[in-house]
């Protein structure tokens, strides 16, 4: 199906498609209805077209909006399975201790310690605002004096102005959002078969927007009355503090001269995002990018980028075949489970869970070496991270939960993300606090004992509908 160039092409919030990285100022306006008949002409007063114009259109500054499910239902909206929303949005982030368990959202990072996301921290609207530098803090505040007169209370006003991170930089000072994906918005792409034996980064528009088909090839459920859902997309917001001084002096401990070195194995990339050298390198269809132009395929046992490392769990740039394209024969003897091990099957294909990452850094920038020396310790820094995505359950949550929260991911044992684990033992005691790799003399390594370096502050999940279906949601009546 492919995407209408006049009337759903304008019906999109642009920041499904943009990251707006020429407006470096950014809030994260947390919103609690307190009088809808206040609220609801309030929000109809912003520039509807706008949302959607800045797809096209250098504008000098946009609003994007959201809403979480107690959200909707306060606009009158009904939310349940059978009126087509999301399972997952339904219930929230923080609704069901099985869901925190597998987000790895116990411990420091349970929601009980959250800032906010739970009772009455739950945000029922979130809006996007972005500007230069210079002029978010009074559109920011200009905003909060408005919602509050329009009968809303402020939960927070996530502002990253003071930081100086570059975008394209997290906090521990990583290059970020290398390998997004990109999306096929002609229409073209038809997933299945052979060529799906192949990685790429080009994926069907049902993973990113309500209402088209995904990479099974079949639209999935969303809310399809008077065609509310269409070109909406659910969007996941957590947010995460990064202990920078800690991460780097605990790494100095660790390898002295060559605590960089260790810290690119553990993220997997260089600091400016270059792949680790002796990565095969490949043409992939839907990147033009040579940081992402790389695959796992002749590092099966990841003695050059470790099996454990941050991008590998994020995206293993896997395929439905572990073995590739190779023939028909040997297709066929591969997909009959014939060849190759388990070990080398241990993934599930990566297109099937991939995201749009929308979010950016805050606090002030620590540069590795000073972090080392101690510089910033005790300050706030972290990430808005922020994805787009249209099955909560199989992209986010998989994601979170089977490959980065996980201890086993991909064979291994004791291993979670080695920047992002909670370091809880399983059942058993079994520690999870560890990281395995290969040093650069080719010795297989193992660290245990690494602490936890991110905390999470506060998460929701949203639905950001199209432009029509916001248009419904505010409609009085």
């Amino acid at each position: 199906m492919r995407m209408a160039a006049n009337d759903d092409a304008a019906d999109i919030q642009a920041i499904a498609d943009r990251g707006f990285s020429s407006l470096a100022g950014a809030c994260y306006l947390l919103l609690r209805i307190q009088n809808p008949a206040l609220a609801k002409p309030w929000l109809r007063s912003f520039d509807i077209a706008s949302l959607a114009q800045a797809r096209t259109q250098r504008l000098p500054q946009v609003c994007q909006i959201a809403f979480t499910a107690a959200g909707l239902r306060a606009l009158g909206t009904e939310v349940t399975p059978g009126a087509g929303f999301d399972p997952q949005f339904i219930d929230g982030i923080a609704g069901d201790e099985r869901r925190s368990h597998q987000l790895g959202d116990e411990g420091a990072n349970a929601p009980a310690h959250w800032h906010w996301g739970v009772g009455e921290q739950e945000p029922h609207i979130l809006l996007v605002l972005l500007a230069a530098n210079t002029a978010i803090n009074s559109l920011a505040k200009d905003t909060c004096s408005a919602a509050v007169a329009a009968g809303c209370a402020v939960i927070s006003a996530n502002t990253p102005t003071t930081t100086t991170t570059p975008l394209g930089r997290e906090p521990f000072g990583f290059a970020d959002g290398v390998s997004q994906p990109d999306y096929d918005w002609g229409g073209t792409l038809t997933p299945g078969g052979a060529r799906d034996r192949d990685y790429r980064n080009l994926l069907a528009m049902g993973e990113l927007l309500l209402g088209y088909p995904n990479e099974y090839g079949f639209i999935g459920d969303y809310p399809t009355a008077d065609e509310l859902g269409r070109n909406g997309s659910y969007l996941v917001y957590r947010q995460l503090a990064q202990d920078v001084a800690g991460f780097w002096q605990w790494l100095a401990r660790q390898a002295g001269d060559g605590a960089i070195a260790l810290a690119e194995r553990m993220v997997g990339r260089e600091l400016d995002g270059a792949p680790l050298p002796g990565l095969q390198s490949a043409t992939i269809t839907g990147t033009n990018d040579p940081r992402n132009a790389f695959l796992f395929a002749d590092d099966a046992d990841g003695l050059v980028c470790p099996i454990g490392a941050h991008i590998r769990r994020v995206n293993p740039r896997s395929v439905d075949d572990p073995h590739g394209r190779h023939g028909f024969l040997r297709n066929l003897i591969s997909a009959l489970g014939f060849s190759g091990t388990a070990m080398h099957d241990a993934v599930a294909s990566a297109r099937f869970h991939r995201l749009s990452r929308r979010g950016r850094p805050y606090g002030p920038v620590i540069v590795p070496q000073a972090a080392m020396q101690g510089t910033g310790a005790g300050q706030e820094t972290g990430l808005h991270f922020l994805c787009l995505n249209t099955n909560i359950a199989r992209q986010f949550e998989f994601v979170q939960g089977a490959w980065v929260a996980s201890a086993k991911f991909a064979g291994l044992a004791a291993e979670q993300d080695p920047l992002l684990g909670n370091r809880l033992p399983l059942a058993g005691a079994q520690p999870t606090d560890a990281f395995s790799y290969t040093d650069s003399g080719a010795c297989p390594r193992t660290i245990s004992g690494l602490p936890q370096f991110v905390t999470v502050r506060g998460g929701a999940y949203f639905f950001m509908p199209g432009l029509r279906g916001l248009a419904q949601l505010l409609a009085d009546g």
